[in-house]
């Protein structure tokens, strides 16, 4: 078992929901996917940072990016099979469920965060890193064949990425929070 080809497939499949969850907070919406509607104890469902225009901004980012991976597809299978190494070909169907899985990881973290009392916009370290990955993998392991080992090898390089690309977007002004 090696290592080396399931991350690279794991990164070839994660790259839209990368894109996805990265590019969210830049549609600056203002419609809120829980319509400005509380829990009865006074908490939101989901915060104010989670937009229709966002959701559906982010889908769109992931899909691009997933089809650029798809017209690359050929450049980049034929340089890894020298390497002796392959990635799955990307469709649109999975490249869409990839970015929307994303997202909607992303609301599942956000509704936990709000049922435990973390407001929005606060860090939940794990939460904050992994919830659009494994909504990702989920919606896409609908359609593609997904390995155990590159799903793991994902999870652990995704907080270390996500770290530094979220310090680098609250740098450039695109975050509010380093988180």
């Amino acid at each position: 078992m090696s290592f080396l080809p399931e991350l690279i497939i794991g990164l070839w499949i994660i790259i839209p929901a990368y894109a996805a969850n990265g590019f969210a907070p830049l549609a600056h919406g203002k419609r809120r996917m829980d319509f400005g509607k509380k829990f009865s104890d006074g908490r939101d469902i989901f915060g104010k940072g989670k937009t229709w225009e966002g959701f559906v901004f982010a889908i769109f980012v992931g899909v691009v990016v997933g089809l650029i991976e798809m017209a690359l597809y050929p450049y980049v299978s034929v340089a890894l099979l020298k390497e002796g190494l392959t990635v799955p070909r990307l469709s649109l169907l999975s490249v869409f469920l990839i970015s929307f899985g994303a997202m909607v990881g992303d609301l599942v973290g956000s509704f936990i965060k709000r049922r435990v009392d973390i407001e929005s916009g606060e860090p939940a370290p794990l939460l904050d890193q992994l919830d659009f990955v494994f909504g990702a993998f989920f919606f896409a392991s609908l359609v593609m064949k997904l390995t155990a080992l590159s799903f793991v090898l994902i999870t652990i390089i995704t907080p270390i990425i996500h770290v530094i690309a979220s310090i680098i977007g609250h740098k450039i002004g695109a975050k509010k929070v380093p988180w």
